[in-house]
């Protein structure tokens, strides 16, 4: 399985967080879970983090069944769409950057002794 995140990196204007979490939920949510081909989507807020690692308040992974599946959702045209959602919540919210990585994931059940 193929993982595609987009870790919003930045900051998140004061005493607006839960407002970008509705607005993303809200306007930008309904079409990501329209791109073609996606096995999941999961939206994940950052509640914590270590004192000296960066602010990622939005950290968006999809999961797709193959690279040629990713491939072909970007050139999608759904996905001008998703930018432009995007781009106009985090015009109102955030100051940073996005980035984007594609990542094979591997699952493996947790050991437990004596179970």
């Amino acid at each position: 399985m193929i993982t595609r995140y987009a870790l919003f990196e930045g900051k998140v204007h004061d005493g607006q967080t839960e407002a970008f979490r509705a607005a993303v939920l809200a306007e930008i949510l309904p079409v990501w879970r329209r791109f073609p081909g996606a096995l999941a989507v999961h939206v994940t807020f950052a509640d914590d983090r270590d004192p000296d690692a960066p602010e990622f308040p939005l950290i968006l992974a999809i999961e797709w069944p193959d690279r040629a599946t990713v491939d072909a959702f970007l050139d999608h045209p759904i996905r001008k769409e998703g930018r432009a959602a995007t781009e106009a919540v985090l015009s109102r919210f955030f100051v940073g950057r996005i980035h984007h990585h594609v990542t094979t994931a591997h699952r493996f059940d947790p050991v437990h002794p004596n179970a």
